[in-house]
């Protein structure tokens, strides 16, 4: 296989995992958006797919209730948390 064939391979399982288990990650306190992505670390884009969940401000872990808390992954894909703000409709 090749590093493609990988790379595809991973976001297909990611995309799977991510429609499962969207409207449970949606219900979380401070989520805006479920995705599909590149995982981001220390400001860095890595190589490696990841459900992206788009909060609007990052929250220290001690500070969350724990029915709010974002799993690290989900069915062996891992879960990448990214502080996007607010979206808003515009016309």
């Amino acid at each position: 296989m090749t590093a493609q064939t990988d790379l595809e391979e991973a976001r297909q399982r990611a995309e799977k995992v991510k429609q499962q288990f969207e409207d449970q990650l949606m219900s979380k306190a401070n989520v805006v958006g479920v995705g599909v992505g590149f995982r981001r670390q220390r400001s860095t884009w890595t190589h490696e797919i990841a459900i992206v969940v788009m909060v609007s401000q990052k929250i220290p872990l001690h500070l969350l209730p724990a029915n709010d808390r974002l799993p690290t992954e989900i069915d062996g894909v891992p879960v990448d948390v990214q502080e996007v703000g607010s979206f808003q409709i515009q016309s």
